[in-house]
């Protein structure tokens, strides 16, 4: 029973005794001060009447001052019900009977589906995974309101607790291909725990916030435990250790010595300010630009007249010597000689991480929180310019900004970005629909703790995909393509139609990397692609 349906009980309860309280009251009344017996039907209609408002009729006329207070009290009593029946019962009735009613389970008969408990920003990278396949998915909410929205915007969401056994059998669970827990550590455990008492067959995957846990989550049954924090954390670290080592970052390893690799420019390199044209990156380095970031836009490929501003990030293909010799280009000149000083915002699980690998590379560096706590140097909000003085924001190369939060994180992009134009800001956000923002905002690199969760996800519950570049802005995606069977490259112009780029092949146990126009797809490869996530999706439904 919900609050409106108990408070209609309670009301509807009230009224009735109140109603016969007064008959019988009324009743007595005629008799003993007015000399007018009536029946208790008579009593009952008059008490009505009184209640409704609708008048007294032949009643009316009493003259002890006994019955005039009553009528008196009733009247009162009747108007005040009145009033009370409106914004307990009526109001909450029409607004029930207008409002959206989200299923309590699902009623379409889902098999084979995943579930996900519950909706975080996260699942929208796993979500847009599952649609590009063609899998079946399913949200489950306990918050009636954040359900209410999800159903409104399209959402395929049922309202209940996936807590618990009858919340799970609401999404089918006994049928579907695997469960998704990311609520919270101790919830998320939880769930498993209930997932595997209703069938152990179902695959159950666990998302944990801090990695010390997972080994509970392993003890409740959870076929897999991903923690993508600390993953996060070691791409936002790789992208200052490359800046000031010959340490190439997030590189994918595609084949033997050939690689996929992601290039921030920075400030003062070789290749700042010139179009993709005057660099000659490919006729010095010998290298592939399949595609580059310019201010958070992906352009694949990017034209020959693009400008090469300091923050963009190229992404290459070729072999490890060509792209080393790529990667000093992309440096500036105080970086390679330097190790300068990193300031590390925020010092929770990511800038942990952040920490972590600094002490191992040894580049020095001051950490600014909000929490006095282990670790931490500055305690501060990193959006005051004053406490980023204290930071040594002056003298500092670098600044990694691991905060929880997007709107924080935004804004201290913004203060850190107008104290100095010449410091790298590499940054963390939540949601992938923030990265844009914090690129105005004037950030060198961003990755979003959405987008690493939504790949590990994805590589977890899916079969057919093999998600080879978690922890970067470009998704690199191990997959078969039948569509493209005995089809060429160039006839398929797969990078028109979907935006990715196939930079390899593996075919008979080898990796071939010489894909030109004329190449054929045969039945039985395995082809490497390349580009946004929302790309790659798009390649499996074209050609999957």
């Amino acid at each position: 029973m919900n609050t409106w349906q108990r408070r209609s009980v309670i009301y509807t309860g009230v009224l009735a005794l109140s109603m016969y309280v007064f008959t019988v009251v009324y009743q007595y009344g005629m008799a003993a001060f007015e000399s007018d017996p009536k029946t208790f039907l008579e009593a009952l209609q008059f008490v009505v009447e009184t209640f409704t408002t609708t008048g007294y009729g032949s009643q009316a006329g009493w003259e002890s001052a006994t019955m005039l207070v009553l009528v008196i009290v009733m009247d009162v009593t009747g108007t005040v019900m009145i009033f009370l029946a409106l914004p307990v019962v009526a109001f909450p009735a029409f607004e029930e009977a207008l409002s959206t009613t989200v299923p309590a389970a699902v009623e379409n008969g889902h098999e084979d589906h995943v579930i996900v408990a519950t909706y975080t920003p996260r699942v929208e990278t796993l979500i847009g995974e599952l649609d590009s396949r063609g899998v079946d998915w399913v949200i489950v909410e306990p918050d009636r309101d954040r359900a209410t929205d999800l159903y409104e915007e399209g959402y395929d969401v049922i309202h209940n607790d996936p807590d618990s056994a009858d919340g799970l059998r609401a999404a089918n669970f006994a049928d579907a291909r695997a469960l998704v827990a990311d609520v919270s550590d101790q919830v998320d455990a939880s769930i498993v725990l209930t997932a595997k008492e209703i069938d152990e067959s179902v695959r159950v995957v666990s998302v944990v916030e801090e990695p010390d846990r997972a080994r509970y989550h392993e003890l409740a049954g959870a076929d897999a435990v991903l923690s993508p924090r600390p993953l996060l954390g070691e791409s936002l670290a790789r992208k200052v250790t490359a800046s000031v080592s010959t340490d190439l970052g997030s590189k994918v390893e595609v084949g033997e010595d050939f690689d996929i690799v992601e290039l921030p420019v920075h400030r003062g390199a070789d290749v700042a300010g010139r179009t993709l044209a005057e660099s000659g990156l490919r006729e010095q380095a010998g290298v592939n630009v399949i595609g580059a970031w310019f201010d958070g836009e992906f352009e694949s490929p990017p034209a020959p007249d693009s400008v090469i501003e300091p923050g963009t990030v190229l992404l290459m293909t070729g072999h490890d010597a060509q792209l080393e010799a790529l990667a000093d280009r992309t440096r500036s000149e105080v970086r390679r000689h330097t190790s300068g000083e990193t300031v590390v915002v925020g010092h929770g699980e990511v800038g942990r991480t952040v920490t972590g690998i600094l002490d191992d590379v040894d580049l020095p560096y001051t950490v600014v929180d909000t929490e006095d706590r282990p670790g931490v140097d500055v305690v501060g909000d990193a959006t005051d310019p004053a406490v980023l003085e204290r930071a040594g924001l002056a003298e500092a190369r670098s600044v990694i900004l691991a905060i929880p939060d997007d709107t924080a994180a935004e804004f201290a992009t913004l203060v850190v970005r107008d104290e100095s134009a010449q410091v790298e800001i590499v940054a963390r956000a939540e949601e992938a629909e923030a990265v844009q923002k914090m690129y105005r905002a004037g950030a060198d690199y961003v990755l979003a703790l959405g987008t690493v969760t939504g790949r590990m996800v994805a590589s977890a519950v899916l079969e057919d995909e093999d998600v080879i570049s978690l922890d970067t802005q470009v998704e690199v995606v191990r997959t078969c393509a039948p569509e493209l069977v005995g089809t060429s490259l160039g006839d398929a112009d797969v990078r028109a139609r979907t935006g990715v780029t196939v930079v390899a092949v593996e075919r008979d146990g080898e990796v071939v990397t010489d894909l030109g126009p004329d190449f054929r797809a045969r039945r039985g490869d395995e082809l490497i692609v390349a580009g946004p996530d929302e790309a790659t999706n798009r390649f499996t439904e074209v050609f999957g």
